[in-house]
């Protein structure tokens, strides 16, 4: 951030511009909060919105008719894991979000060529039809990769109702079904819940754990990567402006914000070629894309977004297993 920006808080004249709107200055004109990148630990790609359920309050709106991303190809994800290697940028761990993954008719060649390189690889999936369509193809590269592939089976809470009051009718099941085949099979599972329903966390893992030991589910409920509990984010709710002087007064390190050491690559629908996007959380948000290659992407980000404030630096929140 340039060294000036101190300076614009207390020299601009004029009304000051809406929250979450400049990027140097909040909205009473305080410096605003940015995140030095430290390495690229996590690289995302955004297969695609299209999605085989549509959820209340999806974050990026996926439905059977949503495809507003693109579908991305196991060659331009192949380009990324190859400038990874050339620019030997250390990265450990893929992820690939969506919409649902498995949707994509070439996940299983874009993991198989993760897996091969040597990353470990993550894939979040509502565990139901379009996953249970690959079984065997599953089992295959667990076979020849084991533990370094991670499935995370979204199961918003531990009962049907709530999951269902999110996901949908007849979404309980299926879900959890799919959850029981992936840990009956000996593949590292994880879930993510919801915590919107006013629980504790405590309540809350214990009701997570009485599920996955009443079906035999091998998931440490006590594990917060095996277990993640995402903060919730509410597109209508007030959110307060996170400050450079934030970092001290909450007592949050810069480089556990999730923007430090990951990027993830999406491809709007009509682009001749994908771009970087700063965030998991943030696909369309153009003030957050920052170019076509990852040398593009290696730069701080201004804090400049109601997620940045609300899921990651108040809410703690990560995507990763890693982070």
């Amino acid at each position: 951030m340039n060294k000036n920006h101190s300076a614009l808080a207390l020299d601009r004249a004029g009304p000051p511009p809406a929250k979450f709107q400049d990027p140097y200055l909040t909205a009473d004109g305080q410096v605003r909060a940015t995140v030095e990148f430290s390495g690229l630990q996590t690289l995302w790609f955004n297969t695609g919105t299209l999605c085989n359920i549509e959820c209340a309050g999806c974050y990026i709106d996926s439905s059977p008719r949503n495809d507003s991303l693109a579908y991305l190809s196991a060659d331009e994800v192949s380009a990324y894991l190859d400038e990874i290697t050339a620019r030997d940028l250390g990265t450990r761990e893929i992820g690939f979000t969506g919409g649902e993954p498995f949707m994509n008719p070439e996940i299983v060649v874009m993991l198989d060529d993760c897996l091969t390189r040597g990353f470990e690889a993550l894939v979040l999936t509502n565990g139901m039809r379009p996953m249970r369509k690959l079984e065997e193809e599953l089992l295959a590269l667990k076979a020849l990769h084991g533990s370094r592939l991670t499935l995370r089976v979204s199961l918003d809470h531990y009962t049907a109702g709530p999951h269902e009051q999110l996901r949908g009718p007849r979404s309980w099941q299926p879900a959890l079904s799919g959850l029981e085949w992936l840990s009956h099979h000996g593949f590292r599972a994880h879930v993510a819940g919801r915590t919107m329903w006013n629980d504790t966390e405590l309540a809350l893992r214990e009701g997570y754990a009485r599920l996955f030991k009443k079906h035999g589910i091998a998931v440490d409920a006590e594990n917060p990567a095996a277990l993640v509990l995402f903060p919730e984010m509410d597109r209508e709710r007030p959110v307060p402006e996170v400050t450079s002087a934030c970092w001290t007064t909450l007592g949050v390190e810069p480089d556990s914000v999730m923007c430090a050491s990951s990027r993830m690559v999406v491809k709007p629908k009509g682009a001749a070629q994908p771009t970087v996007q700063a965030c998991t959380l943030l696909p369309h948000d153009e003030r957050f894309s920052m170019g076509p290659t990852l040398s593009d992407a290696d730069r701080p980000i201004a804090l400049n977004h109601t997620y940045c404030a609300e899921f990651c630096v108040l809410g703690g929140g990560t995507c990763s297993v890693n982070t």
